[in-house]
């Protein structure tokens, strides 16, 4: 009865709608008009309409490629190692009776600590001289590495990625198994399912909607990941291998004062993070049918 009134509907949405409107959608807009333009500083003053070209160059920019294989291999990290360990920590975790408060504050922990120290953390642990990896290699026996180099490199930046990350999905995983009804375990214990059946043929099948929320959250988030590449391995150090499109694309803005080519990267990284969405959407329908 309440909602046959659609104009208290509008009342609560309008808020959120013109947020969303003034800090997503104009925002974007404005990147689509400014990738046709060159615009050779950041006051936007005498801007060029150049058409395409800005995406015609970035066709064959080796640096963006680069940027786009870098970004999809840490999508793939991401994706097995934040949303996988989150998994099995969150199953783990339903199991134990007591202290899930205490877990949750734990694994949690890692989100609400600045990306930027993270990433000065993480610079000491990969450096060559005093850094604690070599110095666990060097109690061993073993030579010291060069941790940022350009096998490595890549690995090396994913991996505090993933460390500040997997609680945040941890969270989401265990609070999609709390939702699942009792009743359901209660009678799946009478037919004689336990331990790691219970987990394959009822947990799984009931959260893959929320294991649908955190792959899509995943993949976003590794478009955009910005803070602690460039914070460790700042222009895409060494020798630019480890550009992802979000570092890329600040220092196309920011330092080559591109902003035309950097507002084109931007829309380039918004139509691949649709794609993917829509793509896994469909694909962990198809398996729920």
């Amino acid at each position: 009865m309440i909602y046959k009134d659609k104009k208290i509907v509008w009342i609560f949405l309008l808020p959120t709608v013109v947020l969303v409107s003034l800090f997503l959608y104009l925002p974007f807009l404005a990147s689509i008009s400014n990738s046709l333009y060159n615009i050779p500083n950041l006051a936007g003053t005498n801007k060029v309409f150049i058409g395409i070209n800005n995406y015609k160059e970035m066709l064959t920019d080796p640096v963006i490629m680069t940027s786009v294989k870098n970004t999809f291999v840490m999508m793939i990290y991401t994706v097995v190692f934040e949303v996988g360990i989150a998994i099995v920590l969150a199953l783990l975790v339903d199991s134990v009776g007591k202290m899930q408060k205490f877990y949750r504050t734990v694994y949690f922990f890692p989100v609400v600590i600045s990306a930027t120290a993270i990433g000065l953390m993480f610079i000491l642990f990969y450096d060559y001289n005093i850094g604690l990896f070599n110095q666990v290699l060097a109690k061993f026996g073993a030579e010291p590495k060069l941790w940022l180099d350009e096998k490595k490199a890549l690995g090396m930046l994913s991996l505090p990625v993933i460390w500040q990350y997997i609680g945040f999905y941890f969270v989401i995983v265990l609070t999609g198994i709390a939702a699942i009804p009792e009743d359901i375990y209660e009678s799946a214990y009478l037919e004689g399912v336990t331990g790691f059946q219970k987990v394959r043929y009822i947990t799984l099948p009931l959260i893959k909607g929320v294991i649908r929320t955190c792959l899509i959250l995943v993949i976003t988030g590794t478009l955009k990941v910005f803070d602690l590449p460039w914070t460790i391995a700042p222009r895409g150090m060494p020798n630019q291998t480890t550009y992802l499109l979000g570092t890329y694309q600040y220092k196309t803005v920011y330092e080559a004062a591109r902003v035309g080519y950097g507002s084109t990267i931007a829309v380039f990284i918004v139509v691949v993070g649709v794609v993917i969405s829509v793509i896994v959407n469909k694909l962990i329908k198809q398996e729920d049918m």
